[in-house]
């Protein structure tokens, strides 16, 4: 029982998300991965592959061969699509920093999906989309996939 004043347990500590603010981390991604429900996603992350010059593909073709960029959208309030989890069970060894979509009008729920992401994968959030984004979302994220690469961060204490 609960009383006032009393420790509460925490959960056990991640690795901290990195923000798109403290720059990419190990080897650059060579690849974009999407999972689109509605295209956005889709024409989002073929954009811009096609304008940095490196690869694309759905979460449905597989593993990339290397280091990847996750362009995914919101499920629900702020979830992470089942398609996108399966995704990374199998294949977060090469997830370099994440995307994701959203709408708006979720407010505080808007594009959760890449806190979530970022905060059980130790990976920067690099953008977050109104729907299909921008021409200045999608040159942020070129920004990030072309910066240099800082070294990894330590592993967890």
């Amino acid at each position: 029982m609960f009383q006032f004043g009393s420790p509460v347990p925490l959960p056990p500590r991640r690795r901290p998300a990195r923000t798109s603010a403290q720059g990419p981390t190990g080897a650059a991604p060579r690849h974009v991965v999407y999972d689109s429900l509605t295209g956005n996603v889709r024409r989002f992350a073929e954009a811009l592959a096609a304008e940095a010059g490196v690869g694309v593909s759905s979460v449905q073709g597989g593993a990339p061969a290397g280091p990847y960029l996750l362009v995914t959208y919101t499920f629900g309030s702020g979830e992470v699509p089942a398609s996108t989890q399966a995704f990374l069970r199998a294949h977060a060894g090469g997830l370099r920093g994440v995307v994701a979509s959203g709408s708006y009008h979720w407010g505080e729920n808007f594009a959760r999906a890449a806190d979530r992401i970022a905060a059980e994968y130790g990976v920067p959030v690099v953008a977050k989309l109104n729907k299909g984004g921008t021409a200045a979302d999608r040159a942020q994220v070129l920004g990030w996939l072309r910066a240099p690469r800082l070294s990894p961060l330590p592993p967890p204490a």
